[in-house]
């Protein structure tokens, strides 16, 4: 614990060298970054299924994929991403030339979550790198061999006063919050998040807080059936339904309730069998404690599929319930599991009173062939991010900047966002020589109008 403050001392006196602004540089750690990862391919698939269960397809397509994806972005495109953005010049700057110069904070401290462990300590830290910062990670104790790994990957690649990851739990984190950081970006819940927001505001640090919250989907009539359990299936239920865009419940028209519940049902079986715990690739909750806490959100409602717990093996079962309350313990927090609450409306009012019922969420589905009905909602809502007619895939396209609204974060990532957040935007005026107008110089007697008429041209 003692050595945090060195560290962060080692990080910024190397960062002061101005070693991490030269783009060979970055490009250099990065491409020996991918490297070492692709050669440790294997063993990030062991250490998430020792985590986890969680099957190779799985890890491929929502973690090791998307980081080799991210670095492959960031080399092919850094040299362009860091050039200087020309803008267009303003009459009260004439004669110049003007740019946003795109320059690193300085040290982060990224902190990373337990339910993607790989991928969401990875992409902050293959951007804020890019970005030509230094980094300290923290990534999360409850995943113990992904840790690791991560920790053993930065330490082959980076020197410790560029890059390192310092493990540990609450104790570590709490120290490492309590430094003076360029900035922080954390993914997690809300409520460490507002830890988070309190300790940058000490010092007046930027924050970057990707967090979580209820998303809704919303399903009405017109849709093939079929297609949305297919597709809500494969949302809610990947990574055991530990992921915070992850469909939270559903509202659908009730008239066609009872139709999309059975084929739901057989959906879910398709996908993970008669027996989901035997399944190789329905993983499993990340702990004791999470496997208790879902246990008690299937107490006193109305279960119609599934419901299983095994807490000696942190299994939940794909679970389906009817109609909960929305004061319900399933309905007061983010589910963060294989639990699929079913509502239902009869009209647009009842959507809202569902939704505004709780905080702005990170995502919103909805699942209609109603052009008119969809715009409505996507306009009415305030949420992070959303997909019409299918789930998550918004997370994939690394054009979209990623994050939530409100109570579900702020700011945003992926691809060039990504570089962009952990940049500082620093306007730069190249002011001209060969011609200065005197109208903005004492004396002012009779200048007023002819400024008041430039104004009203120009700006």
């Amino acid at each position: 614990m003692t050595a945090i403050p060195n560290i962060i001392s080692a990080q910024k006196a190397f960062f002061k060298t101005g070693k991490t602004i030269a783009i060979s540089e970055r490009l250099k750690y990065l491409k020996a970054l991918k490297n070492e990862i692709i050669t440790h391919e294997q063993a990030i698939y062991d250490a998430l299924q020792k985590d986890f269960k969680k099957s190779e397809f799985e890890t491929f397509i929502s973690e090791f994929g998307l980081v080799i994806s991210e670095l492959n972005l960031a080399i092919k495109n850094l040299k362009k991403w860091s050039r200087p953005k020309r803008v267009t010049a303003s009459i009260l700057t004439f004669p110049s030339s003007d740019y946003i110069y795109y320059n690193p904070y300085g040290t982060i401290l990224i902190i990373a979550p337990w339910n993607y462990p790989f991928l969401l300590a990875m992409e902050p830290l293959i951007m804020a790198i890019a970005a030509g910062n230094t980094v300290v990670l923290k990534p999360s104790e409850l995943t113990k061999n992904t840790s690791q790994l991560l920790t053993d990957i930065i330490e082959n690649v980076f020197p410790k006063d560029y890059a390192i990851a310092v493990q540990g739990g609450v104790e570590t984190t709490t120290t490492l919050l309590s430094q003076k950081w360029d900035y922080i970006f954390f993914t997690g819940s809300v409520p460490v998040g507002k830890i988070v927001a309190q300790a940058a505001a000490k010092h007046l640090t930027p924050v970057t807080l990707e967090l979580g919250g209820k998303s809704p989907c919303i399903v009405d009539a017109s849709i093939d059936l079929k297609l949305v359990a297919k597709r809500l299936v494969w949302g809610k239920f990947l990574n055991g339904g530990q992921t915070c865009i992850a469909p939270d419940y559903v509202i659908i028209k009730a008239e066609i309730k009872q139709d999309f519940i059975e084929i739901l049902k057989a959906e879910i079986t398709k996908a993970y069998g008669e027996n989901p715990k035997t399944s190789a690739d329905f993983p499993r909750i990340i702990n004791t404690k999470n496997t208790k806490r879902l246990a008690e959100m299937l107490k006193n409602v109305s279960i119609i599929f599934g419901g299983n717990v095994d807490e000696n093996e942190n299994y939940v079962s794909p679970t389906l319930i009817e109609e909960p309350s929305l004061e319900s313990a399933v309905m007061c927090e983010e589910i963060f599991g294989p639990i699929l609450p079913i509502l239902t409306y009869e009209t647009e009012t009842d959507i809202e009173n569902i939704i505004w019922h709780f905080e702005k969420p990170l995502a919103l589905y909805v699942f209609s062939k109603e052009k008119i009905f969809v715009e409505k909602l996507l306009k009415k809502f305030s949420f992070g991010g959303g997909v019409v007619n299918d789930t998550l895939i918004h997370f994939g396209n690394y054009r979209l900047p990623f994050g939530g609204v409100g109570h579900s974060g702020m700011g945003a990532y992926h691809g060039k966002w990504g570089f962009v957040t952990f940049s500082h935007k620093k306007p730069i005026v190249k002011r001209g020589t060969w011609f200065d107008p005197t109208l903005r110089y004492a004396p002012y007697k009779g200048k007023l109008k002819l400024m008041k008429t430039l104004f009203k041209i120009f700006t």
